[in-house]
């Protein structure tokens, strides 16, 4: 048993020493490259992401400003309507009758009228021959102007009374499409300070999303951007619109402020409808074919690394200690204190690379725009990239505790038969 354990804790041993060599057998060695990018011509873009829900842009409810019985409907859900068409008809039995009361109230108060100017104009006659008393002349002249307020009052109201009547025919106020119907026939609806509502009559060929935009990026919409939404109705369809409203009043729900963001639509086919949630892309900045760049040249800075080959050298730049940056350290002529303008480095065909001043446009955060300095097609440093390579060792070199090949053991064998 104890020669069993020895047996085993060799066998252990050799196979850790076998590992360690053979890790050793390999070698890895470290190859650093440059990355360059190309400038090109492109667009840049940058969105500003919502959610809203559609809405008709022109968007009536139509109600009754009389109170009875509902006789007929003449339009009902998804109805095409056009601007004076008869949609519904309230009873006009007591609409009616009220009508030919203040008639017949009319009638006799323009009699009274009539009568009480005659004997008006007859006194004031008499009164002016002072053949009558001057209270006689002013009680004749009182009945007149009452009964002449009582014939305008009952004039105002048959004016009312024929009106409420015309009341009782509901017609559409525009050309649109019934969304919603509220009634039936039979239904009492009651005129009171709110206008009871009978149906919703909507534009759907003008369609509109009321977006709400947080808001730390309501600061970049205005009005007149061009925005893009999906809706989950038809998730394989773009569509797209214009922000034509930006309000001013927020909208605070769990300690987060939104405003509310008004764009519009075509919809001719109809397939956009009210109600849909919608998924939309504002696009807050858009520059097309533009001359562009990955805005990471910008940050790029000549180094050196020990043992590195075929890297370019930098020019005008002091000569930076092994694997440090060099800092950006700028020639004089190529300081600037605007904004818009910074360093490069381009690389040349010598595989060179040459500090150079560009100017800049609009960013996104990704790309940069170049205005001036470059040219389309010009290499820009990028960044530098390493990539470990692996060295085999020397094939006279072998582990004298690892096996021989099965070629070499058959011989042995066979020799020591």
């Amino acid at each position: 048993m104890k020669r069993y354990n020895m047996l085993a804790s060799k066998l252990c041993m050799a196979a850790a020493v076998s590992l360690l060599l053979l890790a050793s057998a390999c070698s890895k060695k470290e190859k650093v490259s440059l990355q360059t990018a190309t400038v090109t011509r492109g667009e840049i873009t940058e969105a500003v992401t919502a959610t809203g829900t559609l809405e008709c842009i022109t968007q009536v409810d139509v109600g009754t400003q009389v109170t009875g019985i509902v006789a007929k409907l003449f339009a009902d859900f998804n109805s095409v309507v056009t601007e004076g068409q008869l949609i519904a008809e309230i009873d006009k039995t007591t609409l009616e009758a009220d009508l030919q009361s203040a008639d017949a109230q009319l009638e006799s108060a323009r009699l009274e009228y009539e009568y009480a100017k005659k004997n008006y104009e007859r006194d004031e006659a008499l009164h002016q021959k002072q053949l009558i008393s001057d209270y006689d002349y002013e009680t004749s002249r009182r009945d007149y102007l009452v009964a002449k307020s009582d014939y305008e009052r009952m004039q105002a109201n048959r004016v009312s009374a024929a009106r409420n009547l015309s009341y009782a025919e509901i017609t559409s106020p525009m050309d649109g499409i019934v969304i919603s119907r509220e009634v039936e026939i039979g239904q009492t609806v009651v005129s009171n300070m709110e206008v009871a509502n009978l149906f919703t009559i909507g534009d759907l060929d003008k369609m509109q999303v009321v977006a709400d935009v947080d808001e730390a990026d309501i600061g970049s919409v205005k009005v007149g951007q061009n925005a893009q939404f999906t809706v989950d109705a038809f998730p394989d369809d773009i569509f797209y619109g214009k922000v034509t409203q930006v309000r001013i009043s927020p909208t605070t729900d769990t300690n987060v402020t939104t405003y509310e963001v008004l764009i519009s639509t075509s919809n001719l086919d109809h397939k956009l409808i009210p109600g849909l949630t919608a998924n939309v892309t504002i696009n807050v900045m858009e520059e097309k074919d533009v001359m562009t760049l990955p805005i990471k040249v910008l940050r790029f800075s000549p180094m050196q690394f020990e043992g590195a080959e075929g890297l370019p050298v930098a020019e005008q730049m002091p000569e930076p200690p092994a694997g440090k940056p060099s800092g950006g350290e700028i020639p004089d002529p190529l300081v600037t204190t605007d904004d818009n303008r910074r360093l490069v480095w381009v690389l040349t065909d010598d595989n060179r690379l040459v500090p150079t001043e560009i100017e800049m446009g609009v960013e996104n955060g990704i790309n940069v725009e170049i205005k001036s300095g470059l040219n389309e097609g010009d290499k820009v440093a990028l960044q530098y990239t390493t990539e470990m390579l692996e060295e085999e060792a020397p094939q006279g070199e072998r582990n004298p505790f690892m096996p021989g090949p099965p070629d070499r053991d058959k011989k042995k064998n066979k020799g020591g038969e």
